[in-house]
């Protein structure tokens, strides 16, 4: 029977998920344990029922009890148990038992995995659609050191029992693509979607390690799980390391700045700097309980329609540098950055913004999509206990400074700007330095690019010489001459 006939179409055939157990458990060498909880063992179930599983599955378990699970992994610093020390205390237990146990001497070849996950599904009310952490710590040669994946997921799904079974296809496809995707990163991280819709699911953050991963950057793989649609924010601390934007945000006071830092100019600094300093002496801000975001949206970092991933790590390393933590977003709509907020704290929030950026919220082209059109946007906006802090623009032409009193909307918006203004959801930052009005983030670009000289000075301190020694922005390290 032929395999094509004419007219066939090239297509990716995508193994189901009873194959790739089965194709996993007819391995000789792939042997490990299942450790899940929360969510029943709905991960090894598939296992179990592809058959010929008692060659790769060396203990499967639940520990549902908390004292049973305290009893065998520890108690967690903070009391809870759907976290990723959670997770990491259940990869190195199970792993380690399956190396003091299995004979290496016994069985040279056998490639050693641990797979683990720790969630919370839907509540009974249905207000909390859960989440949780999955993981898997495994060999691709026996001889080598472990790898391991690990990713954090919130469901979307209304119904315990299908999130149960999302969890399940989304594990087998973690193992799998472990297996046979590791040297394909950006693939794998599609892959853990097989057979399951996005609107179910979401993957908001994912961190590789081990030999196998040594050449990949875990924020450029935050950056694919946006741009894959698995998640609207990610987020990396100073430190370059990827991380759970709940564990940053829940219940913290948050002041954001959004910008393309192309690159990072002293007008953005000045600017965190002066509004920071305005948002703790609000009531009930305290500055340990604060958290300063540097937000950059999707559509900053795309170049002739796709995104230039080269330019994102050049603004994250100078935004990280500078030891602050860096947000990537596919919110256009400074509403909806608010919502996302909203989704962990009930705290102030505080947002920095240029006159232009400002301008642009009050444009009515940006709600057409909405029922409510603007007025429903500014509800989502405004409703929070949320303040807009409004940086001034100097004219170069005329001089004249523009802020939050003389600013120009539409005349349609003219009211609903005073309404706002009068209500003191908008000040001024008054206290700022002078000398940086005349600072631009494209005009530095330019001249980076270009081999001029003086851009140095128009950066915060320490910034250029990173720009220099990684040359960042396409820097040329010979001047060249600019015709007039």
């Amino acid at each position: 029977m032929p395999e094509t006939i004419i007219g066939d179409k090239e297509f990716e055939n995508i193994p189901s998920i009873k194959s790739k157990a089965l194709r996993i458990n007819l391995n000789e060498n792939i042997y490990g344990t299942f450790a899940e909880i929360g969510a029943g063992q709905e991960t090894v179930r598939n296992f179990f029922r592809a058959g010929g599983a008692s060659g790769t599955i060396a203990k499967t378990m639940s520990a549902y009890d908390k004292d049973f699970s305290d009893a065998i992994y520890g108690i967690e610093e903070d009391g809870r148990y759907v976290t990723e020390s959670r997770l990491q205390k259940m990869l190195s237990h199970e792993f380690n038992l399956i190396e003091e146990r299995i004979n290496r001497d016994k069985h040279p070849n056998r490639l050693f995995f641990s797979y683990a996950n720790t969630v919370a599904t839907i509540d009974f009310a249905k207000k909390y659609k859960g989440h949780g952490w999955v993981g898997i710590r495994y060999q691709i040669d026996p001889k080598e050191p472990y790898n391991e994946i690990t990713l954090h997921i919130r469901f979307h799904e209304n119904d315990a029992q299908l999130q149960q079974i999302t969890l399940g296809t989304l594990g087998v496809n973690l193992i799998y693509g472990a297996y046979y995707k590791y040297d394909q990163p950006n693939k794998l991280l599609r892959y853990l979607y097989d057979h399951i819709d996005k609107d179910k699911i979401e993957i908001d953050t994912i961190n590789f390690s081990g030999p196998r991963f040594t050449e990949v950057d875990n924020r450029l793989m935050s950056l694919q799980l946006i741009k894959n649609g698995m998640t609207d924010a990610v987020m990396f601390d100073p430190q370059g390391h990827n991380i759970l934007p709940a564990r940053i945000l829940y219940k913290k006071n948050i002041l954001a700045l959004r910008g393309s830092f192309r690159p990072v100019t002293k007008v953005n600094i000045d600017m965190f700097e002066r509004s920071y300093e305005m948002f703790l002496n609000e009531n009930r801000v305290e500055k340990d309980r604060t958290e300063v975001i540097f937000e950059i949206t999707l559509s900053n970092l795309r170049a002739e329609g796709e995104i230039d991933e080269e330019d994102f790590m050049d603004r994250a390393r100078l935004l990280c540098s500078l030891g602050h933590t860096v947000m990537i977003s596919n919110f256009q709509e400074y509403y909806k950055l608010v919502e996302y907020f909203s989704r962990y704290t009930k705290m102030r929030m505080g947002l920095a913004m240029g006159v232009n950026n400002l301008v642009d919220i009050f444009d009515e082209k940006y709600y057409r999509h909405l029922s409510g059109g603007i007025l429903e946007a500014f509800g989502k906006l405004f409703f929070k206990d949320l303040k807009v802090y409004l940086y001034p623009m100097k004219d170069s032409e005329t001089g004249e400074y523009t802020n939050s009193e003389n600013l120009k909307v539409h005349p349609r918006m003219k009211e609903l700007y005073k309404f706002f203004k009068y209500n003191g959801k908008v000040v001024d930052i008054t206290d700022y330095n002078p000398e940086n009005m005349e600072i631009f983030s494209r005009e530095v670009l330019s001249m980076i690019e270009n081999g001029e000289e003086g851009w140095e000075e128009m950066l915060p301190l320490g910034v250029s010489e990173i720009i220099k020694d990684k040359r960042l922005f396409n820097y040329k390290s010979t001047p060249v001459k600019i015709n007039n």
